[in-house]
């Protein structure tokens, strides 16, 4: 997105008001025209004016119709593809987060530079906005225990780490059911840098330049940066006098991933969609590689070094309390992906989706179905407890998708038609969804009755893959058949 722009503009009648621009889509987005069709339906622009003198109350009308610009500008495919109609959201964390970080980059940037007359409604959408990212709680806390355990090497690493620069606001810790995490050690609020690297601590592609091991390995044909990256790695790491040494000896000596699931937890994965294309990039950052991902995360957007400080900055996009664990996004992943590369699988996750292997010819021929977008023609579902919308016309399940149903069964509804009619018609898509989904619930079988506790942690990793996908398609099964009743009522 190109950069924003705020200011303070004369209105009629002798009046000011703030004017705030957000980034304008950029056309070299895929999803723009859907975007774009999305804004105009909504009378949403870019563009917004805030009268100095106005209430607050009227002030916060123009802020949500800021944040309804902002998600749509930050809506990715997944979230544009479950986004009905009637959503305004919000449609993730992840995009709320975004929305509303930009705005308060916006914001300050503004305050800035105004005038005593603006300050007033200024600080007031700013404080707004700060209150909502506040309320961004994080689920994940409750799922993890903190662990007492002897903890010389993380300390070791910690101290390592501030010797070669590195400044934080967290503390390693011991987490049950996912190793160890970094929890906050003061309160550290929006926009606060909870964690600097310098540049030169950073194992990347401009270290193993500067190494002996890139003059002899350059020259070898099909050896791609990143492999040599990865041997220079493990040379490094049974190295005595390495730099980072006190990093290599923090290192588990086991990864447990998908990488390395054994026989038996493959045999669990039987009916499941987990081994989907991935690929591995080697990227080592010590100390930041212990921060768990989430689906809430408090870090979003990390990866850039700091012109100016030659420095790696992970700034919070929400709050994190002392104590409290702080959370990074790996990305927008699946679980069949982080499973793969991480070995673990977060709760509730937006990208765990099931795609579906439907003729989309009816949606190419008919570009005016509302299940038409110029960047997609796929479907999916995903579990509609994700969904707030549960009654007619969708049911909780994904709009494009009841919609690409209606079409290719020539039962499109028409709010002209008797009631009757539109109900069959809903009948027919509800009980189409149901002869799929049904013997895909079945052939995932039955919950297992198995000893978890004495279980390897591969398989006890498959089974609660298992465990979701089954999930997934019985909130399908069970929207439809919910929705059947519904019809029948």
């Amino acid at each position: 997105m190109a950069a924003a722009a705020a200011e303070v503009a004369a209105a009629g009648g002798g009046g000011e008001m703030v004017v705030v621009r957000l980034p304008p889509l950029s056309q070299d987005d895929p999803l723009f025209q859907d975007k774009k069709r999305i804004l105009d339906s909504r009378n949403l622009s870019c563009l917004f004016q805030v009268p100095n003198s106005c209430s607050a109350a009227d002030a916060f009308k123009v802020l949500d119709r800021m944040i309804q610009a902002a998600r749509i500008a930050h809506m990715d495919e997944l979230e544009l593809y479950f986004t009905g109609d009637d959503d305004f959201g919000p449609l993730s964390t992840r995009n709320e987060l975004e929305s509303l970080n930009l705005l308060l980059k916006i914001l300050n940037t503004l305050l800035l530079t105004a005038n005593v007359g603006a300050m007033g409604v200024l600080q007031v959408l700013r404080d707004e906005i700060l209150i909502r990212l506040r309320s961004l709680e994080l689920e994940d806390n409750d799922q993890m225990v903190v662990q007492i355990r002897n903890q010389n090497m993380e300390d070791s690493l910690l101290k390592w780490g501030e010797q070669h620069g590195v400044k934080t606001k967290l503390q390693i810790a011991f987490f049950e059911g996912a190793g160890r995490g970094m929890v906050a050690s003061e309160n550290i609020d929006v926009g606060d840098i909870a964690l600097e690297i310098p540049e030169s601590s950073i194992i990347s592609e401009e270290l193993l330049c500067q190494s002996g091991m890139f003059l002899a390995l350059k020259d070898l044909d099909s050896i791609t940066t990143e492999t040599m990256l990865l041997l220079w790695s493990i040379r490094e790491r049974y190295n005595p006098s390495s730099k980072f040494k006190i990093y290599f000896e923090a290192l588990p000596a086991n990864f447990n991933t998908g990488l390395s699931f054994g026989i038996d937890a493959l045999a669990a994965l039987e009916g499941t969609l987990l081994f989907d294309d991935g690929k591995l990039t080697t990227c080592l950052i010590p100390i930041a590689g212990l921060l768990n991902h989430s689906v809430s995360p408090h870090i979003l957007n990390y990866g850039r070094v700091d012109k100016v400080t030659k420095s790696l900055k992970f700034l919070l996009s929400r709050p994190c309390k002392a104590g409290e664990q702080c959370f990074l996004s790996y990305g927008k992943h699946p679980g069949s992906h982080l499973i793969t590369f991480y070995g673990f699988l977060p709760r509730d996750n937006p990208y765990d989706v099931i795609p579906l292997d439907l003729d989309t010819s009816v949606d190419e021929e008919d570009s005016s179905s509302p299940s038409v977008t110029t960047s997609q023609t796929s479907h999916m579902v995903r579990g509609t407890w994700l969904s707030r919308l549960r009654g007619p016309p969708t049911y909780g399940l994904p709009h494009r998708l009841v919609s690409h149903l209606h079409a290719i069964l020539g039962c499109n509804q028409n709010e002209s038609a008797p009631e009757a009619d539109n109900k069959e018609n809903d009948r027919m898509v509800l009980e189409t969804l149901l002869s799929i989904f049904t013997p895909m619930l079945e052939g995932l079988g039955e919950p297992d009755d198995f000893d978890r506790e004495n279980a390897c942690w591969d398989v006890n990793l498959a089974l609660d893959y298992k465990d979701l996908q089954r999930r997934i398609v019985l909130s399908i099964v069970t929207s439809c058949t919910s929705g059947l009743a519904m019809l029948d009522s």
